[in-house]
Formats: structure tokens, sequence, C-alpha cells
């Protein structure tokens, strides 16, 4: 497939596109959409054919005999990224904030402090708030432009009553890959404050040439408080299908969410139980590579564009497709920076305050669109900024 392709997706019930207007005050009719983490690209052929498979089959019935699509997430996570998975310890959620949310809601109780290193993907907080717990921000700070943790800080920060803490990793929005020095420190934080800790791998095989994601399940002593999750729906802009996976190798853990979610009746989309096999093959994983390489070019012509510009920067993205950029430079305010970019530039990117502590003075762009997109959202923010030339 071509990744330049221009597929409109207005009027489709599309989120990105079709809820611009009334969240950003952004057309869809000529307006850019920068803003909910999925693609502007068709997913490989593999997937499409396993979903017209059940539909020329006419019968959509209940799912049964999940091997094929457990296997496939073994044959994954073995070949891209080296983890040994049980299949035993493999639960489908619809999607990964479903399984953040059944997190919370098992190993927590109401009150509990759940700990995030913010600024990050904004729906940690709101299923937290929505479980009744509190939301426990341990900012992140910023060396040499990029995110690192700061665990002095963290460690005098707590007063005993946080009972778990969510990793994002690769991290978004500031697409850092965490190294396995600071994945380390992520598991002795844990440990040494007695958290359950939930690594959310979302974006692991999004990783920019020259960076290599580590799976916190390969780090040594932390199997016994850590829930692993992992999805094809970001690799395969798939998000539709509401399919992700909850990985629990802790015997204890596993046998509580197991029956966290037989209490709550939850079973797995059919449609999404097909698309997974047909996602994690040899097609898939080429399309993948594929992907990135462009993603990388994206990733190239927009930084290089926006660092262009008097006052922006754009933060090293090392994952994702997901360009964080802080407008502080401009000396303006959130609010006016803010209406350049909506309105002068007629660009809806997510607003960085709902990320949490540390996210003011910026804003989150997708840059997972066909490349002439890129090239106009450059060319218009360079015309929106233009009097800082």
């Amino acid at each position: 497939m071509s990744f330049d392709e221009i597929i409109d997706r207005r009027g489709t019930h599309c989120s990105k596109w079709d809820m611009m207007e009334k969240i950003y005050g952004v057309s869809p009719e000529d307006g850019l959409a920068m803003w909910v983490a999925d693609m502007d690209f068709r997913p490989p052929q593999a997937i499409l054919d396993a979903v017209q498979g059940q539909v020329d089959h006419g019968v959509i019935g209940y799912f049964g005999d999940d091997s094929a699509y457990k296997a496939a997430i073994q044959w994954w996570m073995d070949t891209r990224h080296g983890w040994t998975v049980d299949a035993a310890d493999i639960f489908s959620t619809h999607g990964l904030v479903n399984g953040t949310a059944l997190c919370v809601d098992t190993f927590t109780q109401p009150g509990d402090g759940v700990i995030l290193f913010t600024p990050v993907y904004h729906a940690f907080a709101k299923v937290i708030k929505a479980n009744d717990r509190r939301v426990v921000e341990c900012e992140l700070k910023q060396v040499d432009g990029r995110y690192e943790m700061d665990f002095a800080a963290y460690d005098a920060q707590l007063d005993g009553t946080e009972k778990m803490v969510i990793l994002c990793s690769p991290h978004n929005p500031g697409g850092r890959v965490w190294t396995a020095q600071e994945l380390a420190e992520v598991a002795a934080f844990a440990k040494r404050h007695d958290l359950i800790l939930v690594s959310d791998e979302i974006h692991h095989d999004l990783v920019m040439p020259g960076n290599t994601h580590i799976p916190m399940a390969l780090i040594e002593g932390i199997q016994d408080r850590l829930i692993m999750m992992t999805a094809t729906t970001k690799t395969f802009n798939i998000a539709g299908a509401h399919v992700g996976n909850v990985i629990i190798a802790d015997p204890d853990l596993r046998k509580r969410f197991d029956k966290r979610m037989m209490a709550l009746g939850l079973s797995p989309n059919a449609f999404g139980m097909f698309m997974v096999p047909a996602a994690y093959s040899p097609e898939g994983a080429a399309w993948v590579d594929d992907l990135v390489r462009y993603l990388d070019g994206n990733r190239r012509l927009f930084d290089e564009g926006v660092n262009a510009i008097p006052g922006l920067r754009s933060m090293p993205l090392e994952a994702t497709y997901l360009s964080w950029v802080d407008f502080d430079g401009t000396g303006m305010s959130r609010e006016e920076f803010t209406k350049r970019v909506q309105t002068d530039a007629g660009i809806a990117a997510n607003h960085g305050p709902t990320f949490g502590k540390g996210g003011e003075s910026w804003l989150r762009f997708n840059i997972a669109t066909p490349r002439a997109r890129i090239q106009e959202a450059v060319e218009r923010l360079t015309r929106a900024f233009g009097d800082l030339q």
C-alpha cells in the first residue's frame, strides 16, 4: 500500500475528523486533524481480508477457541520483542483504556493513590478518577530537552497511601523509549513502595530507527507485582476493534484479575479475535517495518519545520507518532498560541494540560498522516507564527 494515499475519513463517524469542529472549532472542510491517536492509513490487507471473511461467511456468532489468537500474540512478542509469553497469562480486554480501568478496579480500593509520571496519556487520569481513586502526579523532569524520571523527588512525595503506578512505555506524549536502567529504577521504585506496576506498552512496535524498546517483563525481580498491557490496535490502526491484551505472569494477581473479568461478564469482540492473528503475522511485520520508515520521514519533516519557527521546540521523538511541541519560547499565553494553531493554522492538536502537570505550554500533534498533510501543517504553522520570524 502507499502511505501517501489521502483517504477521506470525514462523515464516517470518525472521532478524529468528525469531532474536531465541536471540540476545537476547526472545520473538517479545510482543517487538519492532528489530535486523536489513530492513523490516517488503512491497515494491512491481511486484516481487511480477515474481516471480509467473516462478512462473507455471514453468521456473526459467539467466538470460540482462542488458541490461534493467543499463539499469534506469543509469536509476535517472541519474534519482535524477545519476550516469551505463556498463553495462560493472556487476557483479552476491550482495548487498553478498558484494561487500565480493570487493573485500577481490581488491584486498588476507593481512595487509594495511583501514580502517574506526568505529563502522560490523559485517559489514565480519567479512569483513575472515575474509579474514585486519587491521581498522584510525579512530574517528569526535562534533561537536555527530553524527559527523565526523578525518583529521589518521587520518594519524598509519597505518603504511603499509593497502591499502584502506571508506566507509559514508550512514553506518550513525550516519545521516550525508556532504557533498561530506567526500567530497573521504575521496578525498584514499585518494590520500595509496595506498588502494583501496570506497564502500558501499546506503542512498543512504533519505535524510531536507532532506538530499542525493552518490555518491562524482561526486567528481573518484578513479576510478582507486574501487569503488562499490549495491543495490535495502535500498531495496525485498528483502534475501533477495541481489543487489547492484559498479560499477568504472577498466579495470584492473575487469579484476582480473572475473577474480576468474570464478575463483570466481559468477553471479547469476535471481529477483534480474527483481526489479531492476521495482524501478528509475517505480512503484518513487513507492513509495520514499512510504516515505521514512513513515520520516521514524517517525524524528520515535521521536526525540521517546527524547530525552524522561533519559540517552538519539538521533543526528540524516539517512539510513537505523536509529536510533543513546546510553545513556551514564544512568550505567548496558552490561549494565544492555541488560538494561532487552531484558528489561524486550522489545526486540531491535543492541549497539553490534559496530560497533567508539566504539559501547560505544550500541544501534541499526530503525524501519522500522509506526508503531504505534514508539509501542509508545517506551512500553516510557519504562517501562523510568521511575526516571530
